[in-house]
Parts: structure tokens; C-alpha cells; sequence
């Protein structure tokens, strides 16, 4: 059971951007962190308790809602009453870049399974939660963010189940906003343009030697976010480095 400090969710835990944003979230809230495998939150679970934070992993698929729903209940448990402060949506879900008419039926859900599905699954948990936390009177309010992709504003060729899911989760950032909004709770939806700064992406070369988004930049914004005031809410932000075409 732990301490009434209040809780930042992130989903979608692995080597870059969860992983940073559950870092910086961490510095000030305790931190569920959700992802399918458990080796992808171990080891921040470990380093976040070592550095004097307090942590949680839980193995959660974002697109099996009964998978959402035990994810929750045990959230539920370990916070021991504690509010809700922010919660992050990071899933990207499986990316498939095939031509349209070679895509088979799975391969076509699969973009819709992560960023919409998924998305939504999500958000129905997090914003009764969030909604308690507004009459507790916090330091910043409580925030909803979407990790997305310029795949949201655009759909390139070849990408049509990665723009689909991507479509529908700005949609649904969008209706979200204007719906919860008013009710006190930030919501944004996040554009990540640009190549990660990652182990995976080491060897990606470029013209310029910071062409690169680091990840703890991306976690920085969304922390400004989270503390923006309600006069002054961000609900989209575009984030790429100063070389990227766009």
C-alpha cells in the first residue's frame, strides 16, 4: 500500500520516451508504469525505487479491455486512495509499411488496435480518476497526454494502418478535450515528428549531428504541459528537430 503522494500513469514503458517521461513524472508523483512485457518496466522500476522515487509495473495490453480493467483494480490497490495527477498514453502499437492492397485484414487493425482501441480503453479508465483528483484541489491539473505522430495530420502512402489509428486517436484527443476540458482536466495530443534518439536508432545517419530528438526533451514538454494552468491550456503540440521537413 503506499503513501497518499499522488500518481502519474504511463503507458507504454520501453527504452525512449516512457521511459524518460516515467522518469521526469517520477522526480514528483509515484509512478505506475504499464507495459506488455515486464522487462520493458523492470529495470525503471528498479532505478526510479534506487534514485528514492516510488514505482509499480504492471504487464497491461492497451487493447484487451479486460486487460485494462485488472491493470486498473491493481492500481487501484497499490495507491491506497492517493489522486491521480497525470496519465500518459505512449502505446505506438505495431507499425506496418506495406502497400494497401497487400495488407491483409490483421495488419490493417493492427494500427488501430494501439492508437485507437487502446487509446480509448485507456482513457475511459484514467479520466474518473482524473475527474476525482480536480475536487482535491492540486498544484497542476490533471493531465491526459497522447503520444502521436505526423501520421495523425497526414497519411502517407504505404502507412495506412499506422495513419488510421493515429487519425482516430486525434480525433478522439480532440473530442476528449472539449468534453473534459471545462470539467478541469488537460487534455493534449502530442505530434512526435521526427526520429527518436534511442539505442534502436543509433546508427541512423544524418547531415546533422543533432537531427535526433532525445527523448528527455519530449518528457520535459510533456511536463510542461502538466503544468500548464487551466488559463492557458496546450491541446496539441508539435515537436520535431529544427532540420526535420515538415
Amino acid at each position: 500500500m503506499s503513501s497518499q503522494k499522488a500518481w502519474a500513469v504511463v503507458a507504454g514503458v520501453g527504452p525512449g520516451t516512457g521511459a524518460s517521461v516515467a522518469r521526469r513524472f517520477a522526480q514528483t508523483y509515484s509512478v505506475a508504469l504499464l507495459a506488455r512485457n515486464p522487462a520493458n518496466y523492470e529495470p525503471l522500476v528498479k532505478e526510479i525505487e534506487a534514485a528514492g522515487g516510488k514505482a509499480i509495473g504492471i504487464s497491461t495490453d492497451c487493447s484487451d479491455s479486460k486487460s485494462v480493467k485488472s491493470a486498473f483494480e491493481q492500481l487501484k490497490k497499490e495507491t491506497g486512495g492517493a489522486s491521480l495527477a497525470a496519465a500518459i498514453y505512449n502505446v505506438g502499437g505495431r507499425f506496418v509499411r506495406k502497400p494497401f492492397l497487400d495488407l491483409s485484414e490483421e495488419e490493417f487493425e493492427a494500427g488501430w488496435e494501439a492508437n485507437g482501441r487502446g487509446a480509448f480503453l485507456f482513457s475511459q479508465a484514467v479520466l474518473p480518476l482524473l475527474l476525482n483528483t480536480v475536487n482535491s484541489s492540486p498544484e497542476y491539473p490533471p493531465t491526459l497526454i497522447f503520444t502521436s505522430a505526423t501520421a495523425a495530420m497526414k497519411g502517407s502512402a504505404n502507412c495506412s494502418s499506422f495513419a488510421t489509428g493515429k487519425f482516430a486517436m486525434r480525433a478522439l484527443a480532440q473530442s476528449l478535450a472539449r468534453e473534459f476540458g471545462p470539467k478541469g482536466i488537460h487534455v493534449s495530443h502530442a505530434i512526435i515528428d521526427g526520429v527518436i534518439d534511442i539505442e534502436r536508432t543509433k546508427d541512423y545517419k544524418f547531415d546533422h549531428p543533432d537531427a535526433k530528438i532525445k527523448p528527455e526533451a519530449i518528457a520535459d514538454s510533456y511536463w510542461y504541459l502538466h503544468t500548464q494552468p487551466r488559463t492557458c491550456f496546450t491541446n496539441e503540440l508539435d515537436i520535431r528537430p529544427y532540420v526535420e521537413k515538415w
